[in-house]
């Protein structure tokens, strides 16, 4: 039994890992949803966007607070997100793992709100996803 264990758990750790030339296919694809993210954002809100975008367990931080689960993220942003409000970001950076299983961006954001006086008042900051390859696609599991 020892014989064959080593050499399955070998195949399985060669079968599981993807060849470098993948991991540019893997970073492609994690651009295309955060830029198919950014446009669910402006289209359907940020309620939506995080709710679709996000893993199961996913994470995210907002103030001094985590807010953990799909559920719990999605009626985070339907009672705190203003709805005239927009968000949009830049990924400056992308990497993902040897395996391609996991990967992260980090970059620019800018989110704008009308102020009292129905001004536009611009936020600027960096952010930084972790993205997890799913039988969903690309999902957050932190941001």
């Amino acid at each position: 039994m020892k014989n064959i264990l080593l050499p399955v758990i070998i195949i399985i750790l060669l079968i599981s890992c993807q060849p470098a030339n993948n991991k540019e296919v893997s970073k492609k694809e994690i651009i295309e949803s955060e830029k198919a993210f950014e446009k669910m954002v402006l289209e359907k809100g940020m309620a939506e966007a995080f709710y679709y975008f996000a893993d199961e367990n996913a994470a995210v931080r907002r103030g001094d607070s985590v807010i953990a689960g799909r559920e719990n993220i999605h009626n985070y942003y339907l009672k705190n997100a203003n709805p005239d409000a927009s968000l949009e970001w830049t990924p400056d950076f992308v990497a993902v793992s040897d395996c391609g299983t996991m990967g992260y961006t980090y970059g620019k954001y800018v989110y704008t709100e009308k102020d009292s006086a129905g001004n536009n008042k611009q936020f600027h900051g960096i952010f930084h996803t972790v993205w997890k390859k799913s039988a969903r696609g690309w999902r957050y599991v932190w941001d």
